[in-house]
């Protein structure tokens, strides 16, 4: 089998899968030229590039197979279409939601410590300053309720925190075993904002939740409260966030994803003092690599069998 890699990031996903399939090849090509590449492929691993009909048109692959959960960039409708299996790895299933948990916990101390402040202090040798805020004590909203955020949640108890959470799927039972203080349905979004410290991104982007966190949302939010994205970038108004953070009215952000990635090195949010900012690697981590390479060799297992993936999508 041939597996293409669309783009030259995330690098370590390569060796790790190739040591589950060694006798596989495993070829990589810049994000712009995958059309280019095709010859011989059996499997396309988008990464973070967009597969369209040009991308399907133009090779002979089998199977899109995402290295972990995000499937928004693979056109579904047109490989049902060309008869192209689609699959991805869940969260819960490999560790990749342990891994995203941990780093949003990573996120969040460095963000209420000012851990960028707190870098500048110790390299120009001042001492017992900036004055943080503690992780105790704080409301903390949940955006979504996957698997993500209830890895999240079951960290975040141990903190003494309150949680909030906001979910389409109201469900008492679920509410409890997660251990929130209150759910509140999308409709009700404000009422949740109003009283969250720390508002955690936990949800897929979709056409409903793109931009989802507006100016509005913003608002709603206390003054000083924080913002951690540990999901997708399009989720947030990107003028919005800037504004809110310049005014002081968000105390701070902490992101490891964003609208277009990787984010430009001049671009304006990586200036802001309040800003904590990671390259897309909360999910980056042995287990959890360990975990998508495992499902992805037993899909290509299953195609060399010819049979459909698990985890199908399309």
């Amino acid at each position: 089998m041939r597996l293409l890699f669309c783009g030259d990031i995330f690098t370590e996903a390569r060796q790790v899968l190739q040591s589950r399939l060694p006798a596989d090849e495993m070829v990589v090509c810049p994000r712009d030229a995958v059309r280019e590449s095709l010859g011989g492929v059996d499997v396309v691993i988008p990464m973070m590039t967009p597969i369209g009909t040009d991308v399907m048109d133009a090779g002979r692959f089998r199977l899109i197979h995402q290295f972990g959960v995000g499937l928004e960039g693979v056109d579904l409708e047109a490989a049902r279409a060309r008869g192209i299996w689609v699959a991805n790895v869940p969260s819960a299933d490999t560790g990749n939601a342990d891994s995203v948990a941990e780093h949003a916990l990573l996120l969040m101390l460095a963000v209420l410590r000012r851990l960028p402040e707190a870098q500048a202090n110790i390299r120009a040798g001042r001492l017992g300053s900036p004055l943080g805020l503690t992780l105790a004590g704080r409301t903390v909203c949940l955006f979504g309720l996957g698997a993500i955020a209830t890895a999240l949640a079951r960290r975040l108890r141990a903190f003494d925190v309150r949680l909030l959470g906001i979910s389409r799927r109201l469900d008492p039972a679920r509410t409890k075993a997660l251990g929130l203080d209150a759910c509140y349905a999308p409709a009700d979004r404000d009422a949740a904002l109003a009283r969250t410290d720390i508002l955690v991104l936990c949800l897929p982007v979709t056409v409903e939740t793109r931009g989802l966190v507006d100016a509005a949302a913003l608002a709603a939010l206390p003054r000083g409260a924080c913002l951690i994205n540990i999901a997708r970038g399009p989720l947030v108004d990107y003028a919005a966030l800037c504004a809110a953070l310049s005014s002081g009215h968000l105390g701070g952000a902490g992101l490891d994803v964003f609208w277009q990635e990787p984010i430009a090195a001049d671009d304006r949010l990586l200036s802001l003092p309040n800003v904590v900012a990671t390259p897309h690697v909360a999910g980056v981590t042995d287990r959890s690599y360990a975990g998508i390479a495992r499902t992805i060799a037993a899909n290509v297992e299953r195609l060399r069998r010819g049979e459909p993936p698990l985890n199908r999508a399309a």
